[in-house]
């Protein structure tokens, strides 16, 4: 099972900028796509963006142009590098790994979350 530590966040005003990182337990090459969530309370969990082994990325409509991820395979971390914050950018942020593993199918790890909170 892959375990997942999340790092960064915290608060920062509206057009501030905050990076999150994610490191992963196991070689991140093994995995097939890295992923970061966000969810507000009482809301349900959503994507913000996710990569696959192959670098290809795909965002949220909200976050496109400002929020930037990467893969880092030296260190087996995650990035979200998140530009131009918004107070509807205010989550946690939780990140997302999905690995397919032979005889066992898909793997789901996530992590603990981290807080983001961004002020008008």
């Amino acid at each position: 099972q892959v375990q997942l530590v999340e790092s960064g966040g915290g608060s920062v005003q509206a057009g501030g900028s905050l990076n999150v990182s994610c490191a992963a337990s196991v070689t991140i090459s093994t995995i097939n796509t890295m992923a970061w969530y966000r969810q507000i309370p009482g809301k349900q969990r959503e994507l913000v963006a996710d990569i696959n082994k192959h670098d290809y990325t795909n965002y949220a409509d909200s976050v496109k142009g400002r929020f930037t991820i990467s893969r880092d395979n030296t260190k087996n971390m995650v990035n979200l590098q998140m530009e131009n914050l918004k107070p509807e950018d205010t989550a946690v942020y939780y990140c997302n790994t999905q690995t397919f593993v032979a005889g066992k199918g898909w793997q789901t790890a996530w992590g603990q979350g981290t807080q983001v909170t961004v002020s008008s």
